[in-house]
C-alpha cells in the first residue's frame, strides 16, 4: 500500500455520512408509533440503536480508520479465525441464543450480538490478503491446469468457502452463505484469475444453493411463494404481500413520515427485515428512489476509487466491502418488491440491529481510511 496519504475521499465521506443519516431518521420515521406500541416508549428501538450500534460502530470506524493498512493485512486472518470461533459458539446453549429456529446469537450478560455480521468483514479483509498475496504470482494463476498455481488457488479457496458454508448452513443463515458467496465471487474475479474459475464457481454456488432449497422443505416453499404468491396469501406469501400493499399504498409522496399502517401489526418485522417496504409506504416512490440511488452512488464511487488504487489489497478490499453493502441492499429491497425470494438480510444502515450497523461502520471505516492512500 503507498505511504503517501491524504484526505479521505470527500465525496465517499459524503455518501457514508448521509447513508448514516438516512439509516437514522428512517428508522426514527418507521419506529417511532411502532416502538410506543410495543414498548410504551416513543424512541426505545432508535435509542437501543444509537447506543448499541451507533456509538460503538463510529468508535471502532475511528480505529478501522486510522490503523495501518499493512497492520490490517497481517492481521486479516486472526480477525477472521475470531469470527468463525464466535459463529460456532453460537451453538453453546449457555451462551448461543435462537430466534426463529435458527442459532444466530450471543449472549454475554447484557450484551446480544449476531457473530455472522462480524464474519462479512473479516471474510472480506482475509480474502483480499490471501488474494492478493496469489496475484504476486500472475503468471502462474493464468495457467490453465488443475495442478498450476492457478488450480491450487481454485482449491483453496473452495476450501475456505466450505468451511465458512458449514457453520453457516448449521445455523441455518442462508442468505448471509449467499451475500458471501457472491462477494467472495465478485472479489476473486477481481484477482485476475482465470475466468473459467468465475464460471466455474459462479456454477457450483448456484448447484449448492439448489441442492439446499431442495433439502429443506420450507425453503422451497419460500421459492414457490416468491414465484407465485397467490399460493399461500395468509402464511408464506404473506409477508411479501402485504409489503407490495405498502409500497403502493405509499403513492409518489407517501402517506407521511411516521404515519404508515402496516406497520401495526400486519407488515412482519417492521422496523428490521421490512423496513424499505415501510418507509416507501411513508416517503413514497420518490422516497425509495432516493434510497436506491443513494446506494448506487455509494457502489459508483468506491468502484473510482477501487480504480485509482495501485495495492492490490487495498483494491480487493473496497471492492469486497462495495459489494457487500451494495448485494445487500439490492437483495432486501428486491425481496420487498418480489423481484428476489425473502432472505431475512437486512438492508444496510436502516435497518433495526446493532451488530449489522457496528460491523457495517467498521467496514466504512476502513474503507475510508484506504481512499486516502489513492493517487
Amino acid at each position: 500500500m503507498q505511504k503517501k496519504t491524504h484526505s479521505p475521499d470527500s465525496i465517499l465521506l459524503g455518501l457514508c455520512v448521509a447513508l448514516l443519516f438516512a439509516g437514522i431518521f428512517i428508522l426514527a420515521s418507521v419506529s417511532a408509533a411502532f416502538s410506543l406500541q410495543k414498548t410504551g416508549s416513543t424512541f426505545f428501538f432508535l435509542n437501543h440503536q444509537i447506543l448499541f450500534g451507533l456509538i460503538p460502530g463510529l468508535f471502532l470506524a475511528g480505529i478501522a480508520y486510522f490503523t495501518p493498512i499493512a497492520f490490517i493485512k497481517k492481521w486479516s486472518v486472526v480477525g477472521l479465525l475470531l469470527a468463525i470461533i464466535t459463529l460456532g459458539l453460537v451453538f453453546i446453549p449457555e451462551i448461543g441464543g435462537k430466534l426463529g429456529g435458527a442459532a444466530r446469537w450471543i449472549t454475554l450478560g447484557p450484551i446480544t450480538f449476531q457473530p455472522s455480521e462480524f464474519l462479512k468483514i473479516g471474510f472480506i479483509l482475509y480474502l483480499a490478503s490471501w488474494l492478493s498475496a496469489r496475484t504476486q504470482k500472475q503468471p502462474a494463476l493464468r495457467k490453465q491446469s488443475w495442478f498450476s498455481e492457478s488450480g491450487q488457488t481454485l482449491l483453496i479457496f473452495g476450501i475456505i468457502i466450505s468451511v465458512l458454508g458449514i457453520f453457516l448452513i448449521l445455523q441455518p443463515d442462508i442468505g448471509t452463505l449467499g451475500v458471501i458467496g457472491i462477494i467472495s465471487i465478485i472479489m476473486y474475479f477481481s484477482a485476475s484469475t482465470p475466468l473459467w474459475h468465475t464460471i466455474f464457481l459462479a456454477g457450483s454456488g448456484v448447484a449448492a444453493l439448489i441442492v439446499l432449497i431442495q433439502l429443506a422443505p420450507y425453503r422451497l416453499s419460500r421459492v414457490a411463494v416468491f414465484l407465485d404468491p397467490s399460493l399461500d396469501p395468509l402464511g408464506k406469501g404473506y409477508q411479501l404481500k402485504q409489503a407490495l400493499i405498502g409500497i403502493g399504498s405509499g403513492g409518489i409522496f407517501g402517506v407521511g413520515l411516521g404515519l404508515s399502517l402496516q406497520k401495526f401489526g400486519i407488515l412482519p418485522e417492521p422496523i428490521s427485515d421490512s423496513v424499505f417496504a415501510v418507509f416507501a409506504e411513508e416517503a413514497g416512490f420518490i422516497g425509495a428512489v432516493l434510497l436506491i440511488l443513494l446506494f448506487l452512488a455509494f457502489a459508483w464511487r468506491s468502484i473510482v476509487i477501487a480504480k485509482r488504487i495501485k495495492d492490490p489489497f487495498g483494491k480487493l478490499v473496497i471492492i469486497g466491502i462495495a459489494s457487500w453493502i451494495t448485494i445487500q441492499a439490492f437483495v432486501n429491497i428486491g425481496s420487498m418488491l418480489g423481484l428476489l425470494p425473502l432472505t431475512g438480510i437486512p438492508l444496510p444502515f436502516i435497518s433495526y440491529g446493532g451488530s449489522a450497523l457496528v460491523a457495517e461502520l467498521i467496514g466504512l471505516g476502513v474503507l475510508l481510511n484506504i481512499s486516502r492512500r489513492t493517487g
